[in-house]
């Protein structure tokens, strides 16, 4: 540690830049994380958010939400399983609204008010069962210009909806999800109704969704996990990003290899001296390992203030979330990737012979 701290005060510059360059890859992978982690919560917070345990959705609509079909009957039968508060129909129909000429592209979800599926509200009040014609927005459509007791068109039915309440983390595929009752979704001529809906939101374990499985043939229950990867690109999205993040850990472990492996080689011949003078190979590879930790360590703080940050400045429609806890997933990471990166230095460092070293300092 002694020999790690002034060699650092020795190479001030060298270390610097190299501490730069470890700053620049952990910002960036830090912020394609944060990217990727936002796109997913922009495509499937509405039940991503949502206290949901499994859905139930038809077999034959393939484990996505928007095909699946189930009956009225269904949610009167699986009460013999759960209790009534714990399921809840929904259904759900991608729309575009308009508002004085403006069209927005929205998700419609037609819920019970009462149930666990009804959104977190940061204004307005939440719509009655009994009330047709009021809805509540995500919030994200403000962008649009829409406040509170604003009326949206639906460019289909020609139906038209009071907002008097906005949600937060309600998209669903990329759009604001426009949360109503059963009775106003009926207005729709939707092929949705009271009789029919898309899926059954359970709150159970999975004891009882296997049993509800078993005992109905043309019902799967799947859990809220799995059902993401049914929302229309949502897994091949998440795909690509994961990709891009995979590559850019591994090319930090060759960029980083590649600068310690140099600075390492610059300094074989001091490293043999050392040796000759009594010093042992793991002390050495613990002060080399020591600089990796430290210099690994410093960037990741200032590449993780760096990333929430710029987080701040980003405009509301470049979706960014980067949690606490998956900021130090990533740094525990990229810190392993690092030390990772410092073997190969430190088998250098093992093979040096001392008299060949001093012989070429001579």
């Amino acid at each position: 540690m002694f020999l790690a701290l002034r060699e650092l005060r020795h190479a001030k510059l060298r270390y610097a830049l190299i501490s730069l360059i470890m700053i620049l890859i952990a910002w960036l992978v830090l912020f394609v994380t944060g990217l990727a982690n936002g796109l997913s919560s922009d495509n499937a917070a509405s039940i991503q958010y949502s206290s949901v345990d499994y859905l139930l959705l038809s077999k034959d609509g393939d484990q996505k939400i928007t095909r699946s079909s189930l009956s009225g009957q269904s949610l009167n039968d699986i009460g013999k399983f759960v209790q009534k508060d714990d399921a809840a129909p929904v259904s759900i129909q991608m729309s575009t609204v308009e508002n004085e000429n403006k069209k927005i592209d929205v998700a419609f979800f037609a819920i019970d008010a009462t149930s666990f599926l009804k959104p977190q509200l940061v204004e307005g009040k939440m719509f009655s069962n009994d009330r047709s014609n009021e809805v509540v927005v995500d919030r994200s459509i403000k962008e649009e210009g829409l406040l509170l007791g604003d009326k949206i068109k639906d460019e289909l039915s020609g139906k038209t909806f009071t907002i008097v309440g906005f949600s937060k983390n309600q998209t669903f595929s990329h759009s604001p999800v426009v949360h109503m009752n059963v009775k106003t979704w009926s207005h729709l001529g939707r092929p949705y109704s009271k009789e029919t809906m898309n899926a059954i939101a359970l709150k159970t374990d999975k004891d009882t969704a296997d049993k509800i499985e078993r005992s109905y043939s043309e019902i799967e229950a799947v859990e809220k996990k799995q059902a993401l990867k049914g929302i229309p690109g949502y897994q091949e999205e998440q795909g690509s990003l994961l990709m891009m993040i995979i590559f850019l850990f591994i090319i930090a472990a060759f960029v980083l290899a590649v600068f310690f492996y140099v600075i390492t080689i610059q300094k074989m011949n001091q490293f043999g001296v050392l040796k000759a003078i009594g010093a042992k190979t793991g002390y050495l590879a613990k002060n080399i390992l020591y600089q990796v930790f430290l210099l690994s360590s410093v960037s990741l703080l200032i590449s993780n203030g760096l990333t929430y940050g710029v987080s701040f400045m980003l405009p509301a429609s470049l979706p960014f979330v980067l949690s606490p806890l998956l900021a130090l997933g990533c740094s525990l990471l990229f810190l392993g990737v690092a030390l990772l990166g410092s073997v190969l230095s430190l088998y250098q460092v093992a093979k040096i012979d001392a008299i060949e070293a001093i012989g070429r300092a001579a």
